[in-house]
Parts: structure tokens; sequence; C-alpha cells
């Protein structure tokens, strides 16, 4: 006899303050110390624009996620990562400020699941577009979702070299 295969229960949601403490987690295990928002400033986050953070959870816990705020400026900008007052709710411009998958689930496609829902959601919510920043090992990932390298960023954020990356609708 056979036992069944139980297949995970996969969620995807928007944040509420309550998930603040595993966000802060996931995002813990998934970037250097110096990138890695701490508590305080996702609870900020949270309070500001709990829609704007995309969950993953497998089994009831929390595996990947995407957040960032909107903006009526057309680059990111290392000062909204840390003032969560710098959201428009009218911005034409969804920020990423991350993409994290936890390691031991990584490569299962979860961040793309996530990025996908926030493009479809800023197409349909008639946004302008998305603007991320990243590593250069990164540029090929995101550009498969539709990104477009535009060079050198700005930011110093965490003290390395960045790429600004943007989908226009």
């Amino acid at each position: 006899m056979r036992c069944p295969m139980t297949q995970p229960e996969l969620t995807i949601r928007k944040a509420t303050l309550a998930d603040c403490a595993a966000v802060t987690a996931l995002e813990a295990a998934c970037f250097p110390l110096a990138e890695a928002a701490p508590y305080d400033s996702f609870a900020a986050r949270l309070k500001a624009f709990p829609d704007r953070f995309w969950l993953l959870f497998l089994d009831g816990e929390l595996v990947s996620m995407v957040n960032g705020c909107l903006s009526d400026d057309p680059d990111l900008r290392d000062e909204m990562f840390h003032d969560a007052t710098l959201h428009d709710p009218d911005g034409g411009w969804q920020m990423i400020f991350g993409v994290a998958t936890h390691p031991a689930h990584r490569r299962r496609g979860y961040a793309g699941m996530l990025l996908k829902a926030a493009i479809e959601e800023c197409r349909k919510g008639g946004r302008e577009g998305l603007v991320l920043t990243c590593k250069d090992y990164r540029v090929c990932y995101y550009a498969s979702f539709g990104f477009v390298n535009e060079g050198l960023s700005s930011s110093e954020h965490g003290g390395d070299v960045w790429y600004q990356m943007r989908i226009k609708f």
C-alpha cells in the first residue's frame, strides 16, 4: 500500500504588522548585516505600506517576499529604505527594496512568483512601472522578468555597487 504524497500548502498574501518579526528574520537570513533592514525599519514600513509587501508562505512559514514603496520619484534613492514617510500611496513607480527567499527554499521559483504578482498588480493598478537596484550578478535574473538595466545606480546601500533596473508600462 502506498501512502499518498501530500503537497505543501503555498500561500501568497499581503503583509500585516503581525508579520514584522517573520519579515525581519527572513531579511536577516538573506542579506548581509550592512544591507538587511532592522525590525524598526520594517515596523515603520508595515505601518505605512503593508499593501506593498508580497509574501509567500510554505506550510505557514514565510519563505519569500518582495517589498518596497510607491513614489513619483523615478529613481530608487537610498533614503527611501530608511524613511517610510517617503511612500506616496498615489506614486507612479513601485520601488522594490528587497526580493528575498530563505536560503533553504531557493531555486524553486518562489521569488519569481512574487515578482510576477507585483508586476501584474502594478500594471493593473495603473502604475508607470517598477524600479529596483541589484548587484551585477542579478542583472540577468531581473531582465528575465522584463526589467531593463539602466546602468550604475547612485545607491551606496550597504557599501556595495548597485545597478538600477526598470520595467515601464
